[in-house]
């Protein structure tokens, strides 16, 4: 007597989907780490990256008011934050020597990206408050985002997944070798 195999259904069965794990977000997901609060001493990534290495931080490149890192939970490969050291919530809170080195490593992240990733366009912006979706509200940063044609498939569209080519800390040394000099 032949016994028919238990039909199974969950994790591991084949099918015909084939499945991309990106298990790096479910941090994100559940907020690992954001701010217990909106001072600097509650636990603000922002504050607490500048202490660390170049690489553990992810920083690109650092200046004398605002430092450059790449996103941990990236919408592209190469995206990118721009972050003042002092902890404000709002442009309007930036002093001008602030603004300036802002504008000025803004401008160097477009050539360092160029340079590095071939990148043809660019998003690049504020999301001022939670409100206008920050995720991190209390301690302001710019985001520049590569783009390139085509760039934008049926992956983050349809399945709410984005494909990576490279790990963060290899775009990170990338990055910071193409990042042009002062």
């Amino acid at each position: 007597m032949s016994e028919e195999p238990q039909e199974q259904h969950g994790a591991g069965t084949p099918d015909a989907f084939e499945r991309l794990w990106t298990p790096h977000r479910m941090a994100y997901i559940k907020g690992a780490n954001k701010p217990t609060g909106s001072g600097p001493e509650d636990g603000c990534p922002f504050c607490e990256i500048p202490k660390m290495s170049d690489e553990d931080g992810l920083i690109i490149a650092r200046g004398d008011s605002v430092f450059a890192l790449l996103n941990l939970y990236p919408y592209n490969s190469g995206h990118l934050m721009v972050c003042p050291y002092r902890h404000v919530p709002d442009y309007a809170d930036l002093d001008v020597a602030e603004t300036a080195e802002l504008g000025d490593f803004t401008k160097r992240a477009l050539t360092a990206l160029r340079k590095a990733s071939g990148a043809q366009g660019f998003n690049v912006g504020m999301n001022l408050g939670a409100a206008a979706g920050a995720g991190i509200a209390a301690h302001l940063h710019q985001h520049v985002v590569p783009r390139w044609g085509g760039d934008t498939n049926f992956m983050p569209v349809v399945g709410h997944t984005r494909v990576l080519p490279q790990l963060l800390r290899e775009t990170r040394e990338l990055l910071a070798e193409s990042w042009p000099p002062s």
